[in-house]
């Protein structure tokens, strides 16, 4: 055959060689959320809700403005802040006035140490201020922009986004009232899927063959691709009544593929070795009961016997009948079996 008819036949080629074969255990599993990646969005303050910025569904990056609260606590804070700013400010100006007075002998020490001591009080009041600001969420440079903020903006406060997820639940809702007393004080649940696990039960018996770090190929039903995780966690309890245990694996996620719910496959490895030839079970073929092979050759196809070893997956490990680097058919080889199955009159 040419490789125009080839073409024509949809009949695939691959150069086989050496891979590695596996000694898997397949066990059911479920995706869920990486709990590291999992941010409860809570307010540190009594308010009402401003502003909603983010909706349910939508992505967020870490450090954003999700929401705004208008809070009566939030205003005497910062007004206390810049209440303490200010007579430090002074009381600082005032100490240094006096020191140089005193350094000259225009003052007594007493009067000089006495503003020292203001001072020092007064900065020690702002510190007090600055914390409790820190405590109800502000950050550095939002407290550092005060006293250049508008008047509007004093009873105003951001509520950020602590990591970039999305959002996958909204607690309130525009105008409730939040913080203490009872009241609502969740906002927002984000969860960053970029990273998921996959929560595996493992028959107690089957244990000796875990440990972590094994590596783990994970599939799903109506899903073409799969994806490769490893063993993070095995949990160093039984389940009293279905004698399984919990084992987690943490697996790439970025495209979003593996929603959280879903139910997967999990073939844990628990030996690899490399073999020289290796090919696509589609490539195997059956005459007389014993499998075949097609290779290519400079004038189409040659049939070669073949001795078959360990599975996995879709590929096959061939002991004997291929030499690495030889190329094979590996679709459409029924076809290539019909041909030569046909009574030599026929052709």
């Amino acid at each position: 055959m040419s490789d125009e008819q080839i073409k024509l036949a949809q009949i695939e080629l691959a150069q086989v060689g050496p891979a590695t074969i596996a000694r898997r255990l397949v066990v059911p599993g479920s995706i869920v959320p990486n709990a590291d990646l999992i941010a409860h969005v809570s307010v540190k303050l009594s308010g009402t809700v401003a502003e909603l910025r983010k909706n349910i569904g939508d992505d967020v990056f870490k450090d954003e403005v999700i929401a705004v609260l208008e809070s009566r606590e939030v205003a005497d804070a910062k007004s206390e802040y810049l209440a303490a700013r200010l007579t430090h400010d002074l009381a600082q100006e005032l100490a240094n006035r006096d020191k140089t007075l005193w350094d000259g002998r225009a003052i007594p020490e007493q009067q000089f140490l006495r503003s020292r001591n203001a001072a020092a009080q007064s900065g020690m009041k702002v510190n007090i201020a600055r914390q409790k600001l820190m405590a109800l969420g502000l950050a550095d440079n939002e407290i550092a922009a005060l006293p250049d903020a508008s008047e509007a903006r004093l009873r105003r406060q951001d509520v950020r986004a602590p990591i970039s997820g999305r959002v996958v639940e909204r607690k309130v809702e525009l105008g409730a009232a939040v913080g203490r007393d009872n009241l609502e004080t969740e906002l927002f649940v984000i969860v960053d899927l970029s990273r998921v696990w996959v929560d595996l039960s493992v028959a107690s018996s089957d244990l000796p063959l875990i440990r972590e770090g094994q590596p783990v190929k994970i599939s799903a039903r109506g899903l073409s691709e799969s994806t490769t995780g490893k063993i993070i966690f095995v949990s160093p309890l039984v389940d009293k009544d279905t004698r399984t245990t919990r084992v987690v694996t943490e697996i790439q996620n970025a495209d979003r593929t593996w929603r959280p719910g879903s139910f997967v496959t999990a073939a844990i490895a628990l030996s690899e070795r490399n073999v020289p030839v290796v090919v696509p079970t589609t490539a195997i073929q059956k005459l007389e009961g014993r499998p075949v092979v097609f290779v290519r050759t400079k004038d189409g196809f040659e049939k070669r016997d073949v001795v078959l070893g360990q599975k996995e997956d879709q590929a096959l490990e061939i002991l004997s009948g291929l030499t690495p680097g030889e190329t094979v058919a590996v679709t459409n080889t029924f076809s290539l079996k019909a041909e030569l199955s046909k009574p030599k009159d026929e052709d």
